[in-house]
């Protein structure tokens, strides 16, 4: 008998999850919570959202799951994991305790301090005072960061080049409340310099591997411009880390936030994030998240050589160690499909057409809904169609051969994912 699992979330991440999940030699029955309409060709949907925890909890029970694996971060900071492992059932996510390390970047901070990982010099404040001090203090030739401490879906981040930006954004984020709760204090940094590489992980507490390195385009149009978005594209591999490289992060970064997470009585169990810019110096932390990227995911779990069935199922149980590592496989290219206006303001409801003419090409659904016998949009980012191939050129190609046989009104794209490797 395989494992009855069941995906919470709704978006492209879990579109992927799910996908691979499908393949697992030791997964007899899938479910998702609450799905979308790419999911449900794959698993069944069940109609439970991510927040609600008690329907979440009944849902495993009632189809007898053997193992959760939670997509999102906001019901792994509101105690998800908490309150299924109370009842009973395997998770592959952190505990509420154990999320802070994505859900507080000063919580982060105090734990990379500890550790001795390199990361940014920061400050956290809670006032225009000790903003305006901290910008004072931290600013340089490449500018400031300011985050909102809190999560804040990827955007509670400001680039600033000037302190001009920077005393706008704390106070827009300070007395003005633009990001709401996660707002209330603010962390203050050295603006790093360099490339940046996302590296997923699988960590059961005690172990943590490290799967294939990609990197990620934040910024919403060609060429870097434009607002933050919460991802508009991906690729992996990346020249930027070789062997030599990822022992290096192994031994400096991620070894050492699983040991000091131990320490604290608040195992990182699940996922992983590892958000780092390459240096002059060497490898630093901008963020850890503490589940799977999106859209990384959608292009690292297609290059994974290995069972995510029984891989998750150890993370889950302790056991890692005793499993057999991944090994990666070729590459692969995600372009995001955006409605017109994200990241702000934006349409739903548009007829989404040519999803059969992807050819070999994945199409991850991220935020899609039914209108009668239409898919239509339902989100910001819409899609993440993804190439496959030996080498990065060949998997760009298809993954652009793909999205440009799926249109929908106002629909558009980035249309230099992965070019800057080739």
């Amino acid at each position: 008998m395989g494992y009855r699992v069941l995906v919470v979330g709704k978006g492209g991440r879990e579109h992927a999850i799910c996908w691979k999940l499908r393949q697992s030699s030791v997964v007899d029955a899938l479910y998702c919570a609450p799905g979308n309409p790419g999911i449900e060709a794959i698993a069944t949907c069940l109609p439970v959202g991510v927040m609600d925890t008690a329907g979440i909890v009944g849902a495993a029970r009632d189809q007898a799951i053997d193992l959760v694996v939670v997509g999102p971060e906001d019901p792994l900071a509101a105690g998800l994991a908490d309150a299924l492992e109370a009842a009973g059932f395997l998770v592959a996510g952190p505990t509420q305790a154990a999320a802070q390390l994505e859900a507080s970047k000063s919580f982060a901070n105090d734990v990379m301090a500890i550790a001795n990982i390199p990361t940014a010099r920061s400050r956290t404040v809670a006032t225009m005072a000790e903003g305006q001090a901290a910008i004072a203090e931290l600013l340089t030739t490449a500018g400031v960061v300011v985050k909102a401490d809190g999560l804040a879906a990827g955007k509670g981040v400001v680039v600033a080049d000037t302190q001009d930006q920077a005393l706008t954004a704390l106070e827009e984020m300070l007395v003005g409340g633009s990001m709401g709760d996660a707002g209330h204090t603010i962390v203050i940094e050295e603006r790093l310099v360099g490339e940046e590489v996302s590296i997923l992980c699988l960590s059961d507490g005690t172990t943590i591997w490290p799967l294939q390195p990609s990197c990620d385009y934040k910024r919403a149009h060609d060429n870097d411009l434009g607002p933050n978005t919460g991802g508009m594209g991906n690729y992996t591999p990346t020249r930027l880390v070789d062997a030599a490289m990822m022992t290096r992060i192994q031994q400096e970064i991620l070894d050492p936030v699983i040991a000091e997470m131990a320490r604290r009585d608040t195992p990182m169990k699940g996922i992983l994030f590892a958000g780092l810019m390459m240096t002059t110096d060497g490898p630093k932390v901008i963020e850890f998240n503490c589940r799977f990227g999106d859209p990384e995911t959608q292009v690292v779990l297609p290059t994974l050589d290995g069972d995510l069935g029984v891989l998750l199922h150890a993370v889950a149980s302790g056991n890692l160690a005793e499993q057999q590592r991944p090994a990666a496989a070729g590459a692969a290219v995600g372009v995001v499909l955006a409605s017109e206006g994200y990241p702000g303001s934006y349409p739903k409801g548009e007829v989404i057409s040519g999803l059969e003419n992807a050819g070999k090409a994945l199409v991850f659904h991220a935020g899609t809904a039914w209108a009668g016998d239409s898919v239509v949009t339902d989100g910001g980012r819409v899609l993440c169609v993804v190439g496959l191939g030996d080498d990065l050129a060949t998997a760009r190609s298809e993954a652009y051969a793909a999205a440009a046989e799926i249109t929908f009104p106002g629909g558009w794209m980035r249309s230099d994912i992965a070019l800057r490797e080739i």
